[in-house]
């Protein structure tokens, strides 16, 4: 039977944790967690069968081919780019090394009291900087060159689209003509790209600047790479100082502070907003556009560059058009154009390695008188605009110096402006005519002949060996019969000059001609006596300073003394001055009495002034093809050539006409404030000889005349006749040159 009374027990698990575990309340149920949802797929088009589903495939991976090539070669050429850059940055020098890039040298000139006047070569004014040159001239080159300066990395990709665009629309290559460059380009360009020239490389100056400056596609390419070096290198600043440095601005002038100094006589720091916009203008086409070119053409530019300052907010209105109104004009110096024909004259008279050829910074001291030059070239053209007919081709020159023979002026023809011209003043030979007869009666005179000794104007022949009977005439086809030494310079007579030089001796003539300074060949026959020799005018000139200095011979000279930039002490001095002595003192003021004369009662009397005493000779060759008038006060030396290149025969004028006033206008000027001084003359003996129609016939005065004076020393007649009989003799060749007596 069973037992139904006994029940299970309830299948429980142990409590494996204890009762106290138990008791611990029930921990609140935790939120049960969303399920996920399940991702479901888009649906996928159906791949297009057939050839077109084929011909887009292929589309597809052509694609992401060109992607994963181009996204690698662009990374690529980064990453070479990078290192091209870098490349170029290492070798880059500190910003200061590359302000004077010039592979010649300058050479600055200054007058007499050291003010600069001229230079040559290729001007380097000093280092200026972004930060010390004027606002206004910083202003005027970013408005003019590179608007966004401050904005791009260096190149600028608007800037290079936009030249393009307007070079192909011109009808021109698209890297040729407008450039796009931006001013960190262009001073990669003024860089070479770092490549410095090198003489020993077998090319010209000319050649390696035209090869930094070929705008093929490689070489911009590489303009762009070294313009990224230095954006990285540089600052903006430091940028724009190297350009303001090294560009080329016209008239020689390298750099905003040459530039500044040539055009305007001040600091690129001074310029005001009329002078910055003529410089910045240059950098469009400096050669062109110089001022000192064409004053006009640049003045139109700066015109343009005011009114690009006012658009971009550089200048107000009112003084763009202020600025446009008063446009900037030339200093002094620069308005000579460089110093013209003194100071190339005096660059000729240099050691080549310091003056044409220099390679270093040169400073040369000169003679020159600036307001002298002022005076020689006021007074050629007072008389070129006053007497003379309008449309002549005639030329002249005039030199002005000291005693010692420094030169305080020049003018080597009538434009004055100019530099490099051919200077007639030193260069042109020319006849001298009568102008030569001061150096017979110096010779006579030192002989021992008196100014007051009598020669006979007669009708006169010589027969010279193997040209026949030679007749000299003078200018009026007159004769006075006997006449002092002294008149007979005076009224510039032929036949006694012939017969006095005849008498004391050719060669004596030429010997004291030559010594004086006449370095040409002078002439063998007797027609010497009438200037048929050539000189220049810087030779005669100089040669009548021997005169007036007491009979010493003189070198003229513009050079005092030479010395590199930065030096104190001359690498030279000066080439000329006074040198041995040539005649007497005393005979050397006996011939200013005569030349005295010449001025107050003969042939010079135009050239008279104010009261002074003036001395000088006139000179007019065969045909009038030469016209000369040089002389001298108690201080200074003038002389005045006139004439025409191709030798036509002046019309109606005569040493004593034009070239006389002439000279009087410029010494009028020149003796502005200057003290009026005797002249060194020295008052004559009485008259001893008399010179008759033969040359071989000298008759003592007292068979003449019962005036002569018993003291007189016989032995000086005896030299008369041992010059005549033991010498005189000569070439020469009937037609000569007979020379003129004006």
């Amino acid at each position: 039977m069973s037992d139904s009374s006994k029940r299970k027990r309830t299948l429980v698990a142990d409590n494996r944790y204890g009762r106290k575990a138990a008791a611990a309340p029930k921990a609140a149920a935790k939120p049960k967690a969303k399920p996920k949802a399940k991702r479901t797929r888009k649906p996928q088009r159906p791949r297009r069968g057939g050839i077109l589903g084929l011909l887009l495939g292929l589309v597809r991976w052509i694609m992401r081919l060109i992607w994963v090539v181009t996204s690698r070669s662009v990374l690529v050429g980064c990453i070479v780019l990078g290192l091209i850059v870098g490349y170029f940055y290492t070798t880059l020098p500190p910003f200061e090394e590359f302000t004077d890039g010039r592979a010649s040298g300058s050479v600055t000139l200054l007058d007499n009291n050291g003010t600069t006047f001229a230079w040559r070569g290729d001007q380097f004014g000093g280092m200026v900087t972004a930060e010390n040159v004027s606002p206004h001239l910083k202003n005027a080159v970013i408005a003019t060159e590179d608007k966004r300066f401050y904005q791009h990395f260096g190149l600028s990709p608007r800037g290079i689209a936009s030249a393009v665009r307007i070079n192909l629309s011109e009808g021109r290559g698209p890297l040729s003509g407008h450039g796009g460059s931006t001013i960190t380009q262009q001073t990669a360009k003024l860089l070479c790209l770092g490549e410095p020239f090198d003489p020993t490389a077998g090319i010209t100056e000319a050649q390696y600047e035209a090869e930094c400056r070929r705008g093929s596609l490689v070489r911009k390419a590489k303009e762009a790479v070294f313009a990224l070096a230095m954006e990285a290198k540089y600052s903006k600043n430091e940028i724009l100082s190297i350009y303001l440095n090294r560009a080329y601005l016209g008239g020689g002038a390298y750099g905003a502070e040459a530039a500044s100094e040539r055009f305007f006589g001040k600091h690129a720091s001074e310029v005001n907003p009329s002078e910055a916009a003529m410089i910045a203008g240059l950098l469009t086409a400096p050669s062109t556009l110089a001022p000192t070119a064409n004053l006009e053409r640049s003045q139109n530019r700066a015109a343009t560059v005011l009114r690009l300052m006012a658009e971009q907010g550089y200048l107000t209105d009112e003084e763009a058009a202020l600025g446009q109104a008063n446009p900037a004009v030339l200093s002094e110096a620069a308005e000579a154009r460089a110093g013209g024909y003194f100071a190339d004259w005096v660059m000729s008279t240099g050691p080549e390695f310091f003056t044409r050829k220099t390679t270093e910074d040169v400073i040369i001291r000169t003679t020159l008188d600036q307001r002298m030059q002022r005076a020689a070239v006021e007074g050629l053209n007072y008389i070129f605009e006053n007497k003379v007919r309008s449309g002549s081709k005639a030329e002249a020159a005039i030199v002005v110096m000291s005693a010692d023979g420094a030169v305080r002026a020049m003018v080597g023809g009538r434009n004055t402006k100019v530099s490099g011209a051919f200077n007639r003043a030193t260069q042109a030979m020319r006849q001298t005519g009568s102008a030569f007869k001061p150096f017979i009666y110096a010779a006579a005179l030192d002989l021992g002949y008196s100014p007051n000794d009598l020669v006979d104007d007669s009708p006169y022949c010589l027969n010279v060996p193997g040209s026949g009977q030679w007749c000299p005439k003078n200018y009026t086809n007159r004769f006075i019969g006997q006449t002092t030494m002294t008149n007979a310079l005076a009224q510039s007579l032929n036949i006694p000059a012939v017969k006095i030089s005849e008498s004391v001796g050719r060669e004596t003539v030429a010997t004291v001609a030559s010594q004086f300074g006449i370095k040409s060949d002078l002439a063998a026959g007797p027609a010497m006596a009438l200037g048929s020799s050539e000189s220049t005018l810087i030779e005669m000139t100089g040669a009548f300073a021997g005169i007036l200095n007491g009979g010493s011979s003189v070198t003229p000279y513009g050079l005092i003394d030479l010395r590199l930039r930065g030096d104190s002490e001359p690498m030279m001095g000066t080439g000329g001055g006074i040198g041995e002595r040539v005649i007497q003192e005393n005979a050397a003021g006996q011939l200013i009495y005569m030349m005295e004369k010449v001025v107050s009662e003969g042939t010079g009397g135009r050239a008279k002034f104010g009261g002074r005493q003036l001395a000088g000779k006139t000179g007019t060759t065969s045909a009038a093809k030469d016209a000369w008038f040089i002389g001298f006060s108690a201080d200074y030396v003038a002389g005045v050539w006139m004439g025409y290149d191709d030798n036509t025969p002046l019309k109606g004028v005569t040493g004593g006409g034009l070239p006389a006033e002439i000279w009087r206008e410029v010494m009028l000027r020149v003796h502005e404030g200057v003290p009026e001084r005797p002249l060194p003359m020295v008052q004559p003996a009485p008259a001893q000889v008399v010179f008759q129609g033969d040359v071989n016939e000298v008759v003592p005065l007292e068979q003449q005349a019962p005036t002569r004076q018993p003291d007189r020393p016989t032995n000086i007649i005896d030299q008369v006749l041992q010059d005549i009989f033991g010498g005189g003799g000569g070439g020469g060749r009937s037609g000569e040159p007979t020379g003129s007596n004006r």
